[in-house]
């Protein structure tokens, strides 16, 4: 959870788009939980999801590549992922690694009116190597989005495969 205490993640499993709203710092700390949500729909059988950026302050590659990863998951399932009101400076992140190949970006700014999210998704504590393989994922997702990530995250994949490798 963010320093304020509230919940970074909202969602609502039952609604069909299933509807994922964040709110406040989307980042690495706590992505596990999300990526487990959406691979626990999927398995579900949910195929289509809208992530809701409005009130998402800042995202980080992690948080981008988790979004890839089910971007690229939903695609093999038949899917969709829709990434509502991004906001200026997270399309930008958005489109600088690629993510608009694998996802559709709604940057409307007509009012949309999603199912209530109410349920806080909770994120399980993770070990070291845990954390380092879901950043791993994560960041070879980006790849698979673009091919041109694989320089900007040369290092920090290297890095992460050697300590993943090592347990």
């Amino acid at each position: 959870m963010p320093e304020s205490g509230k919940p970074v993640y909202l969602v609502n499993a039952y609604s069909d788009p299933v509807v994922v709203r964040i709110d406040g710092r989307a980042c690495f700390q706590n992505s596990a939980g999300l990526k487990e949500f959406v691979s626990e729909m999927i398995r579900q059988g949910k195929r289509r999801f809208v992530f809701d950026f409005q009130h998402c302050a800042s995202m980080d590659s992690t948080f981008l590549g988790v979004i890839a990863g089910a971007a690229l998951e939903l695609r093999k399932a038949g899917g969709s992922l829709i990434a509502a009101r991004p906001g200026q400076r997270n399309l930008e992140l958005m489109r600088n690694l690629g993510l608009h190949r694998l996802l559709t970006v709604d940057c409307g700014d007509h009012p949309m009116a999603f199912a209530p999210c109410d349920q806080p998704l909770a994120n399980p504590a993770q070990g070291e190597i845990e954390s380092a393989r879901l950043v791993l994922e994560a960041h070879e997702s980006l790849v698979t989005a673009d091919e041109a990530n694989r320089s900007k995250f040369q290092d920090v994949l290297v890095f992460l495969r050697d300590r993943v490798a090592q347990k």
